[in-house]
């Protein structure tokens, strides 16, 4: 069992985006690296009782994520929190598990690759001493920890009663981000997740539009780019230097007129470089 720490507020390891939530923990527990929290953190949460469809979206949702430089945050349950920490692993990328149990009580018991996986790469966080059992009300406290380390949380399925529902009212209530991915209209898995868009949550359309949502972009691997034209060269710096962008910005940024800017924008989507998501907005692949 690897060694457990502890931090307070007061220290300056403590996560700032965690003090100003509603009813702060008062210490967090933690085995791994806590500095990882710094990053840009996004939580994917889901059903337990996830289709092929969520599982799916929920890999590579944390794939392009973990990728982009982004701490995925879930809760180590099984079905979506378990596929997006693994994917972040796998992605070579960082990830946090939060606990509602002792950060050395690995739960649930199936888990216990997956905790030693993230208490060696990544962190595992939990309010409770070590040596806390589950408890009746132990993970809604666990999922506004959640809510609280990260500016986004995207709920891929959701029941009607899915514990994922409470982290995204609190995220809500945290005056965060809230996303959702849809789903089919009579499918149980997706009831609360859709419910969620109704009510207002963003859409989650595309890769594009929660790379967007996190404010991350991939790093780009110049090595892996084919050869540019001037114009081309000159759109993929733009959208680099600010993320994400729409073609509006583009034109504005280069000063050119709208069909020569155009013109480039499509090259690049043509050759697999540049994605466009439903909602306009431009990032790299």
């Amino acid at each position: 069992m690897p060694t457990c720490q502890i931090v307070r507020p007061n220290s300056g390891e403590w996560p700032a985006d965690l003090s100003a939530i509603a009813s702060p923990p008062k210490e967090l527990h933690y085995t791994g690296d806590i500095a990882i929290l710094s990053r840009p953190c996004v939580a994917i949460v889901g059903s337990r009782q996830h289709t092929s469809y969520g599982a799916r979206v929920a890999r590579e949702l944390a794939t392009a994520l973990a990728s982009a430089g982004a701490c995925i945050v879930s809760g180590m349950a099984f079905g979506i929190d378990t596929i997006a920490h693994r994917a972040a692993l796998d992605a070579d990328g960082l990830t946090a598990a939060v606990l509602g149990t002792g950060v050395d009580v690995v739960y649930p018991r199936g888990n216990r690759e997956l905790y030693d996986e993230i208490a060696e790469h990544g962190l595992v966080v939990s309010e409770f001493k070590p040596g806390t059992g589950p408890f009746q009300g132990c993970f809604p406290r666990r999922n506004r920890i959640i809510a609280g380390l990260c500016r986004l949380t995207i709920v891929v399925e959701a029941g009607e009663k899915s514990g994922s529902l409470i982290t995204a009212t609190r995220a809500a209530e945290f005056g965060r981000i809230v996303a959702a991915v849809p789903g089919a209209i009579d499918s149980p898995q997706s009831a609360g997740s859709n419910q969620l868009l109704r009510d207002g949550a963003h859409v989650i359309a595309s890769i594009a539009d929660a790379l967007s949502l996190a404010n991350v972009v991939p790093v780009a691997n110049i090595r892996s780019l084919p050869p540019l034209g001037d114009d081309e060269a000159a759109v993929w710096d733009a959208v680099a230097q600010h993320a994400a962008a729409t073609a509006d910005e583009i034109i504005i940024r280069t000063g050119w007129p709208a069909s020569r800017a155009l013109a480039a924008l499509t090259q690049l989507e043509i050759q697999g470089l540049l994605e466009c998501s439903a909602a306009g907005v431009i990032v790299r692949r």
